[in-house]
Formats: structure tokens, C-alpha cells, sequence
């Protein structure tokens, strides 16, 4: 059956989840191109519309995104565990564990998007970095989204990044042109959500922290 966009945002919201166990099968190209392209219907700061997506499909240069998010999450990885195990989070075990997965699968995955800004992103005053990511990452929202809708599975994922040479080498970006997220896209092997989250009332103040107004509200 031909992948549809007709899914209510709500539903693809509410079940919308990151996706690491994806399938080798191949994703074709107009599929790809067509969530890119409501991916770029998103805001975009002063309308500068500066977006670069590099879709790759090279096994050599997967190989190379996979190797450099491996050794991030040697790291990473191995933190995360020690505390899920001292703390005996069951939650956050299964969660390391597939991304574990993802990290010994990365380059048989069938596509990956990375999503980079035509601009080098100032590390100083803190905001300038804020206001650069935030001219991405609705875009990327987008991008999982029609994912979600189009039956594919996905995951934001930034550990490949963790040297940003590294991986402007790899993808034969210039320095003018930052890479800021990486998003594995392909036919899921697991089911979809709906996902748990905390209450709308834990999580909401009014006009001050901590003022939790809508508990009683939101049930």
C-alpha cells in the first residue's frame, strides 16, 4: 500500500515515539523526498530558511556515522548503564538496550537524514547557539512527524556528531555548513506507541515555578 499523510496530527502525536529498530528494507527515494519536503514547511528564524538535508545512503559513509556515534556511546553508554543499574531503573535499561541496537545497526539502517544549518553556530553568548538550533529543529519535528504519518520509524539522534569535523569530513560539508541532527529513517520492526508521559498538570506553573495551577484541571 502507498504510504499516506492523511493520519490526524493528534494521532501521529500521541504515538509518535523514537523508533531505533528499524528494518534493512529500502526506503524509495520520492517517499524520502516528500517528508523532506513538509519537513521544510516549518518556521525558520527571520524566514532565512537556511536548512541543508543531506540524505545518505552510501554504505561507506553510513559506515563512518555509525563508527563515530559507536565510539560516543563506548562513553556515553557505559555512564547511562552504571546508573540504571545503581538506581534499578528497568525503564531506562530497556531504553539503553535499544539504543544499543541502534548503535551496532547504524549502517544497515536504509536511510539517514542529517539536517545541517548554512551557518558555523557560535558557541558564545549561549542564546546565539539557541536561536541558530531553533531554526532546525522545528523542521526536524516536521520531518518525524511525516515520518510517523508515512508508517516509517525514526529517532533524532546527535552522538554521531559528537565531533563536528569528523563529521563534516564525512558527509563533504565545508565549515560554513553545520551538521545538527542525524535521523535514522526506515520500516520499523517494533509497534508504535501510544507513549507514556508525565501529566500535563506535573509538568504546567502559572506565572511562577513550582505554582501548579492546572493539577486539579488537567485530572
Amino acid at each position: 500500500m502507498e504510504p499516506t499523510f492523511d493520519m490526524p496530527l493528534d494521532e501521529a502525536m500521541m504515538t509518535q515515539r523514537a523508533i531505533r529498530r528499524l528494518k534493512t528494507d529500502p526506503v524509495d527515494d520520492a517517499l524520502v523526498l516528500r517528508i523532506i519536503e513538509l519537513a521544510l514547511r516549518a518556521p525558520t528564524g527571520s524566514n532565512a530558511q537556511n536548512w541543508e538535508f543531506i540524505v545518505v545512503k552510501d554504505p561507506a559513509v553510513k559506515a563512518k556515522l555509525a563508527k563515530m556515534n559507536r565510539s560516543a556511546w563506548n562513553i556515553y553508554g557505559g555512564i547511562g548503564r552504571r546508573i540504571a543499574e545503581r538506581q534499578g531503573d528497568d525503564t531506562m535499561k530497556r531504553i539503553l538496550k535499544a539504543v544499543q541496537w541502534q548503535a551496532d545497526h547504524l549502517e544497515e539502517t536504509p536511510v539517514i537524514v542529517v539536517a545541517c544549518l548554512r551557518t558555523v553556530i557560535p558557541w558564545f553568548p549561549p542564546i546565539a547557539a539557541a536561536s541558530a538550533y531553533g531554526s532546525i529543529f522545528p523542521s526536524v519535528q516536521n520531518l518525524l512527524l511525516a515520518a510517523r504519518a508515512a508508517g516509517l520509524g525514526a529517532a533524532l539522534i546527535t552522538l554521531p556528531l559528537w565531533s563536528k569535523m569528523r563529521a563534516q569530513r564525512a558527509l563533504g560539508l565545508p565549515f560554513s555548513i553545520s551538521p545538527c541532527a542525524v535521523i535514522p529513517l526506515g520500516w520499523p520492526k517494533g509497534k508504535y506507541g501510544p507513549t507514556t508521559r508525565r501529566p500535563v498538570g506535573d509538568v504546567v506553573s502559572l506565572d511562577r515555578y513550582k505554582n501548579r495551577a492546572y493539577q486539579s484541571a488537567a485530572g
